[in-house]
């Protein structure tokens, strides 16, 4: 009888083995892919992220890989230009965005240290029920054979098409239309740091990460999808030649390393998080568009948020129950600000009224770091309409 059996070893399955593990709990980690492994990814994790890595004593590995800090940001609307240093969370001054076949294996790593066990190339077939409640997993092996496992608590961490909900049945209990579609490549000999040019219709964003590779995104409303994906690479790299023609042209001599990403199938959701025996952490139970780089971050939060509430006890059920209702209640709060943000940015609409707004931020280096703290997550937008910036936007 394993504690808990966790369904996906990415980063929020194996953020949610680790926390668990670290709390005495025994924990089964297993995943359909074998490690280390890539994956579809924006990779940015934003400061609160990296607060828990460091929190949870993996930032260290994550640096000593090699991914570059990301220490300043700058964000181009149309013709306004905001630039700072990155926004402050206690002593994390820094993003990272290191590359997914790194910081997966990284993490499933400090998991299995904190004693989980850990099982590659098996995928979920089937979920045990006993009198309505979840009580392990029928996994099949790479080798094609069967085995059983039981659990007090069952975690789908298996992504925005989680097979884990799909057995459940579990319902989507907000649900937005798809806003855009997104392709990226990678490039060496790019000089660019972490940013984002914006104007309407499209956003490009520019990340830095292992072996000065710099991966160019570019985003576009979800209605061109169909046009695009035809000639996706002719679209990408027409949108950065329009709205960044100095990045257009380093590309000209730069060297192509990532081959082109993309998919129009950016879902906005969330899904029943709980029920008795059974949990969604990360895309399974919340997934956003990506433009806003929100996912890993969320991942970790929700992997957090799950351990502080489950404690160190999963022996009496009806406890556990109730801290999984908790931590949905938690998540949805913690989460809503950002993804309600996050589908208005992803629109590709330039407003004036934010046009205005980012005018007067750039003109005040605080109200600019405060804004970028913002984005971040780490303030919430009440906190960015101090007194000091609605009289600017009133003096206008």
């Amino acid at each position: 009888m394993w504690d808990a059996v966790v369904v996906g070893a990415r980063c929020a399955g194996a953020s949610t083995a680790l926390l668990l593990a670290r709390q005495g709990h025994r924990v089964l980690l297993v995943d359909r892919a074998t490690f280390p492994s890539d994956t579809m990814s924006t990779l940015y994790i934003h400061q609160p992220g990296v607060a828990m890595l460091e929190r949870w004593g993996v930032l260290d590995a994550v640096v000593a890989s090699g991914c570059p800090p990301l220490k300043t940001v700058d964000y181009q609307v149309e013709d306004v230009l905001l630039h700072s240093p990155m926004a402050t969370t206690g002593k994390i001054d820094a993003a990272y965005a290191p590359r997914r076949q790194i910081l997966d294996h990284i993490l499933i790593e400090a998991a299995i240290e904190a004693g989980a066990e850990f099982a590659s190339g098996c995928s979920l077939s089937e979920i045990l029920f006993e009198e309505g409640r979840a009580i392990g997993v029928r996994l099949r092996t790479k080798n094609g054979g069967e085995i059983t496992e039981r659990a007090r608590l069952v975690v789908g961490a298996d992504g925005m098409r989680s097979r884990t909900a799909e057995l459940i049945g579990a319902p989507t209990v907000t649900e937005d239309p798809r806003m855009t579609c997104i392709y990226y490549s990678g490039w060496t000999g790019i000089s660019a740091g972490f940013g984002m040019r914006e104007r309407h219709g499209s956003w490009i964003a520019t990340v830095p990460t292992h072996d000065g590779v710099t991966l160019i995104l570019t985003y576009f409303p979800q209605r061109s999808f169909a046009a695009i994906k035809s000639e996706p690479l002719d679209a990408h790299r027409e949108s950065i030649r329009a709205g960044a023609p100095d990045l257009f042209d380093q590309m000209s001599s730069g060297e192509h390393v990532v081959k082109l990403h993309g998919t129009g199938d950016q879902q906005n959701f969330f899904r029943k998080a709980h029920g008795p025996g059974w949990v969604l952490v990360g895309d399974a139970g919340h997934h956003l568009d990506s433009i806003t780089a929100r996912g890993i971050t969320n991942a970790f939060t929700q992997a957090e948020i799950l351990s502080e509430e489950i404690g160190g006890d999963m022996a009496d059920a009806q406890r556990l129950d109730a801290a999984l209702k908790r931590f949905t209640d938690r998540r949805d709060m913690v989460l809503m600000e950002g993804y309600r943000s996050t589908l208005e940015t992803a629109k590709l609409r330039v407003q004036d009224s934010r046009l205005k707004m980012l005018r007067a931020i750039s003109e005040v280096p605080e109200l600019t770091s405060r804004y970028f703290a913002l984005h971040a997550g780490i303030i919430s937008m009440d906190e960015l309409l101090t007194p000091e910036l609605i009289e600017l936007l009133y003096a206008r």
